[in-house]
């Protein structure tokens, strides 16, 4: 039950901010309205895009709230808890209200850097703990560390950890969990552009920067994907490919938000350590659309 509300798009979900950089709720209703008429799957909160980094426990929990409270049972929710402090990290399940959340995506630990052994025990931990389902998430970019595919295949066999999010950007690596992976073990792209080929080889769906923007369209593709309509899914594929380097040129989620902003549905504003988007980041991305 819970692989088939994660089948498909799910859109990592921006938070967004007024001006004076407090949370603009008001726009996160506009954002919930505009990606759920795109016909997305499941949404993402407090993920990387989110700007969870800089965002308070207090904001956590009310940004949650306000999430469920809107979307109801519409689509499925995917919450994001994930750290480098395995002990507080399973602390933090008592704190956070998961009722109604259908999984956890839990990224794997940053700046510390541990050995594979550490990491497996990490996620053991964290699935032992979890009152929901677990999906492993892997963006070496970002944590300094690579989860083996090795690794990935011994968590995939715990019963509470239910897929992974492969951000690596390696396709064979992503290969070799596709071919080995239990039938119940969920693949799901990170990385919006090898969507289409991870799909083509096992994937089930992907969670999504670009869907914030474009989630009819991402969506759309993904489904025809799914479908096994390749040809179709890769022409929408190919309409990503000037504008999603810009997403990440100046930091995510800078460029996704200057799109959100053109589009009405919120500020461009971030918070620091990120910086609004530069006039010549806003250039690129006005002669792109």
């Amino acid at each position: 039950m819970v692989r088939e509300k994660l089948r498909g798009t799910g859109v990592a979900l921006v938070t967004p901010f007024t001006k004076e950089l407090a949370v603009d709720y008001d726009a996160l209703q506009k954002l919930l309205n505009f990606v759920l008429e795109g016909n997305v799957n499941y949404l993402v909160i407090n993920g990387t895009t989110a700007e969870s980094s800089t965002t308070t426990s207090t904001e956590k929990a009310e940004i949650l709230q306000f999430v469920k409270d809107c979307v109801k049972d519409r689509v499925a929710l995917v919450y994001g808890l994930g750290g480098n402090n395995t002990q507080q990290l399973i602390e933090n399940f008592a704190a956070t209200d998961l009722r109604g959340i259908t999984a956890i995506l839990s990224v794997s630990p940053a700046y510390n850097k541990p050995s594979q052994q550490g990491i497996y025990q990490h996620f053991l931990q964290i699935a032992d703990a979890s009152p929901v389902p677990v999906v492993l998430y892997n963006v070496p970019g970002r944590t300094g560390s690579n989860m083996t595919a090795e690794t990935t295949l011994k968590l995939a066999l715990h019963e509470n950890i239910i897929g992974i999010k492969e951000a690596s950007g390696n396709l064979e690596q992503c290969m070799v969990i596709a071919k080995h992976k239990p039938e119940n073990f969920m693949l799901i792209s990170g990385d919006d552009m090898l969507t289409v080929p991870m799909i083509s080889f096992g994937a089930e769906g992907a969670i999504s920067v670009l869907a914030n923007a474009f989630p009819g369209k991402f969506s759309n593709m993904v489904q025809l994907a799914l479908d096994g309509k390749f040809k179709e899914a890769t022409e929408l594929l190919f309409s990503f490919v000037d504008i999603n380097p810009l997403m990440y040129e100046e930091g995510n989620p800078v460029g996704v938000k200057v799109l959100l902003e053109r589009f009405g549905v919120c500020a461009a504003s971030v918070r620091l350590p990120l910086v609004e988007a530069s006039a010549g980041l806003r250039d690129k991305l006005s002669k792109v659309i």
